[in-house]
């Protein structure tokens, strides 16, 4: 008996390896995959400016990497006692304006190096609802969009939903900078399972839908643009609310885990996989507490693990081991 419909993930044409650089961007579920990219061993940048939902704010992040633009005190607005930026998440407001400016600078000017040289950049669309400022929030510009909210009041938004041709324009002219900027550059997309029912169950599924038709005209427009499709994935291969987190809107880790196989079985090659087994292996000892740590037995056993552990860093010397190698050391 089955109990979900499983599919076939198209494969990645040029799968990822350790040597790449990797840059994500999007949706918080970004970070869900690049805290396990991280973990084993792959170099990634992972939201310089935050988390980010929409179209819009994703592009506008992207061209300000590649324009290494510099931020001024007239892109911050003053709420709660703390200093703010639109376009930016809230881990980059600060009490005083200086301090807000040099964390957002210090992330652009990274991003734009890392960018110049990476080979993949992952984006995660999750929503395609707006949230343009009004003439009633601080340093509001005509039209402009928010990439966080702050927990400002709600009459300094208007919400409206993007339409298709709107997303594809928005995001046609990112790709050409980014190809321009990096001719390297690879391109995955995804759009995020994560289901934002505070719009609404059935605005979260047309914000949905505008999402994956402008993405797949896109795949199928350019050639070095990859979509994996992490929303079926849970919405239509695991598709039941056990695989979700109490709030009923996260994927919980089950689905996550799941994903990241899926991930792995089509965005990376068979030698790059058994790498990551090995890494894993290693990972597991590390985080390994013994009952005794006085004992001959878990002597033996750090020592058997920093050599497998030496080992492995002589064979693939662009990976570092320097803390495991240290910890098992003992």
């Amino acid at each position: 008996m089955k109990f979900h419909f499983e599919f076939d993930v198209k494969k990645m044409l040029h799968p990822i390896q350790h040597q790449h650089n990797l840059m994500l961007i999007g949706s918080c579920f970004t970070e869900n995959m690049g805290e396990k990219l991280q973990k084993h061993k792959f170099k990634v940048m992972d939201n310089p400016n935050g988390i980010l939902f929409n179209p819009v704010s994703v592009a506008e992040a992207i061209t300000a990497y590649v324009d290494n633009t510099i931020y001024t005190s007239s892109d911050l607005f003053q709420y709660n006692d703390a200093w703010h930026s639109w376009k930016h998440h809230s881990r980059f407001s600060a009490t005083t304006t200086e301090a807000s400016l040099q964390k957002i600078n210090t992330a652009t000017a990274a991003a734009h190096a890392y960018l110049s040289n990476a080979d993949h950049i992952m984006i995660t669309l999750g929503s395609a609802w707006i949230y343009t400022l009004t003439e009633k929030a601080p340093q509001a510009k005509h039209g402009s969009v928010a990439a966080n909210n702050h927990k400002a009041p709600a009459d300094w938004f208007y919400r409206r939903l993007m339409a298709i041709e709107e997303v594809l324009s928005v995001l046609d002219n990112m790709i050409h900078r980014l190809f321009f900027f990096n001719p390297k550059l690879k391109i995955i997309f995804t759009i995020s399972p994560v289901r934002h029912l505070r719009e609404g169950v059935i605005e979260n599924n047309r914000s949905k839908a505008v999402l994956i038709q402008a993405v797949h005209h896109l795949v199928d427009k350019f050639d070095r643009l990859y979509y994996f499709p992490a929303y079926e994935l849970v919405i239509d291969d695991l598709r039941d609310y056990r695989f979700y987190a109490e709030d009923l809107v996260h994927p919980n880790y089950q689905a996550t885990q799941y994903v990241w196989e899926k991930f792995l079985g089509a965005c990376m090659d068979d030698d790059t996989r058994n790498l990551i087994k090995e890494i894993a292996e290693i990972n597991i000892a590390h985080n390994h507490r013994p009952f005794n740590a006085t004992s001959a037995q878990h002597r033996k056993f750090m020592a058997s693990y920093h050599e497998k552990t030496w080992q492995l860093q002589q064979k693939h010397p662009y990976l570092d081991f320097s803390e495991e190698l240290q910890y098992f050391a003992f």
